[in-house]
């Protein structure tokens, strides 16, 4: 059995505008880099490099990959000690999964190191408990995609109920990063506790709108019902010029465009790569001109759970 490893864990773009909670989907790029190696003490012992790592706590309680490791050993009730470096891809404050995919990467690499004992089903629950770390709450619309890879609908929290949608062979993703953060538990916290019916009727038709059109690949459905009226109305203000960056998206041909998670990254679907590629440089000429530089990722969807790495 192997005494250390290094695994990728992917990024993920979450709520997906209709699906607030209970939508996510992974992309290729960017990711954290884990490397876990077992120690003869109980413990984990964590450093960090890459983006933001000044401002990522070390401590395991504290930190989302330290505890998702932490809650699996509790499950098994094994003191096995570790050492984990996370090498950050991904910017804390993105809105694309940086918790999560330092998350799903650590527990899925400590499994491994302890002989596979738990599906990936069942590391769901301790990867949302490292997630937990950074959101304030238990929420699996990142973490899930993350685990599994793919587009996913979190049916349930309780019981907890995760479906695999289908993933059209010709969507692709653009996520625009402009170079700034949002603290997630700041923008949950801007949320009204209580929907109009009116809202949460439309958004209910949109979600099954949304699903529906992945099952069909019927790209006219997707952005009929990219729409959303739980969390944008009252995000979109925290990023700059976020209607001016959206249309310019739309303007370029995307199925639909929204907010990434909390933010501040802007995700857009479209039909080929090529088409991706142009809405990101839309996308992201509309922030340079607001004075914010951004980084752009174009792939498919990203359909594979965390990778080991040689």
């Amino acid at each position: 059995m192997n005494e250390s490893i290094k695994v990728k864990g992917n990024a993920s773009v979450a709520n997906v505008s209709c699906g607030f909670d209970c939508i996510g989907y992974a992309i290729s790029n960017p990711g954290d880099i884990i490397t876990l190696s077992k120690k003869e003490t109980p413990g984990i012992d964590i450093s960090i490099s890459g983006f933001g790592s000044d401002s990522i706590p070390c401590n395991s309680e504290s930190n989302t990959g330290g505890k998702a490791i932490l809650s699996l050993l509790e499950s098994l009730k094994s003191d096995q000690g570790f050492k984990l470096h996370i090498k950050k891809g991904i910017p804390p404050g993105s809105g694309i999964g940086s918790s999560s995919a330092s998350a799903a990467a650590a527990v899925f690499g400590a499994n491994e190191l302890l002989g596979n004992p738990l599906s990936l089903d069942e590391l769901l629950i301790h990867g949302m408990a490292g997630e937990a770390v950074a959101s304030g709450g238990f929420h699996a619309d990142n973490i899930a995609p993350a685990l599994f890879g793919g587009i996913i609908l979190v049916r349930s929290y309780a019981p907890l109920d995760i479906l695999n949608l289908p993933v059209p062979k010709n969507l692709f993703s653009t996520v625009v990063l402009p170079d700034m953060t949002i603290n997630t538990k700041e923008a949950r916290e801007i949320l009204p506790t209580n929907v109009p019916l009116k809202n949460a009727i439309e958004q209910a038709g949109n979600l099954s709108g949304f699903t529906l059109g992945l099952h069909e690949s019927d790209f006219d459905l997707l952005g009929r019902s990219m729409v959303d009226h739980f969390a944008e109305p009252y995000r979109a203000k925290l990023i700059p010029g976020y209607d001016t960056v959206r249309d310019s998206a739309l303007d370029a041909g995307a199925i639909g465009c929204g907010i990434s998670g909390s933010g501040p990254a802007v995700f857009a679907l479209s039909n080929s790569l090529k088409q991706a590629n142009i809405i990101g440089e839309k996308m992201a000429d509309k922030f340079e001109k607001l004075g914010l530089a951004s980084q752009v990722y174009c792939s498919s969807i990203h359909t594979k759970s965390p990778k080991i790495l040689e």
